[in-house]
């Protein structure tokens, strides 16, 4: 299905506020404090965070932090394609950050040789919790991503269980993101002053 164009007008006017936006190093922590300190985040076993890039909300620092939290599996994305050939995201369990090295985008991920590997790969289903980053949000969960759909194919498929928690910096905030049918709306949705709790998706 093709993208209305007022979706891409609000993906353009987002890019250009985060790569504005100032002090992102300390923002971040600010935002993954209040992640961390979320009761849904501290009761979960498996939890899928993003390794940022560009602009995004700054996660690496936390995710070294939380590799130490050992009654935690943290899992981290990379971009891959299902067997027709659309977009995916692998999950893959991350136990030392040397695993990985840089990928699409510049992003962190496992080198290609270890897609697939025995004890590494984690199950959808395992999902507790998914850190998520977009473009833009809105009050009510509402979430623009980058228009690629690896994100989107991810929350289709992911338990009822599971919950996700978008961040983003307040400039990325709009009044309303244009949703279709097929988007998933988050269940919180965190930036440096504010937590929006949205319900369930």
């Amino acid at each position: 299905m093709c993208e209305r164009p007022a979706k891409t007008v609000q993906r353009r006017l987002a890019y250009v506020a985060r790569n504005a936006q100032q002090d992102k190093e300390r923002l971040s922590r600010v935002i993954s404090d209040k992640v961390l300190a979320l009761n849904e985040y501290q009761q979960a076993k498996t939890v899928l965070w993003y390794l940022h890039c560009r602009s995004e909300v700054h996660t690496y620092n936390t995710v070294l932090t939380e590799l130490l939290n050992r009654d935690k599996q943290i899992v981290i994305p990379y971009c891959t394609k299902d067997t027709q050939g659309n977009n995916q995201l692998g999950l893959w369990h991350l136990e030392d950050i040397s695993e990985l090295s840089a990928g699409t985008w510049g992003i962190l991920e496992p080198p290609k040789e270890r897609w697939g590997e025995p004890g590494k790969e984690i199950a959808i289903e395992q999902i507790d919790v998914a850190i998520v980053p977009g473009v833009a949000f809105d009050a009510q969960g509402g979430r623009l991503g980058n228009g690629a759909g690896y994100y989107d194919r991810l929350f289709a498929c992911l338990a009822a269980k599971s919950k996700l928690i978008g961040i983003c910096f307040d400039s990325q905030i709009f009044e309303q993101i244009l949703m279709q049918e097929y988007d998933v709306y988050m269940h919180t949705v965190i930036t440096e002053t504010h937590i929006y709790k949205c319900g369930d998706r």
